[in-house]
């Protein structure tokens, strides 16, 4: 392989390991689902139908990534969400 083979794919896997993060919203007994559905809108910037869509998820398998991208943008996304109340994380 020769050396600008080797840049080229660090350069790949670079610009990979900036995109694999998600935020993972966890199911809880305390939140409705329309605070849920208004916090994902503001936090998250979902339609209404895909922040009701996740919510169902959460409710009905645990969890739901609701959010993927590069870890500064999702920082603050996941502390607006964790401020409302809800259990979330950054993985």
């Amino acid at each position: 392989m020769s050396a600008k083979e080797k840049i080229q794919e660090q350069e790949s896997v670079d610009i990979l390991e900036q995109t694999n993060n998600e935020i993972v919203l966890y199911n809880d007994d305390v939140n409705t689902f329309d605070h849920v559905i208004n916090t994902l809108i503001f936090a998250c910037e979902h339609t209404p139908e895909q922040a009701e869509q996740c919510s169902i998820i959460v409710h009905y398998k645990g969890k739901c990534t609701v959010k993927t991208g590069v870890y500064e943008e999702l920082e603050p996304r996941c502390s607006m969400l964790l401020d409302a109340g809800l259990s979330a994380e950054i993985i």
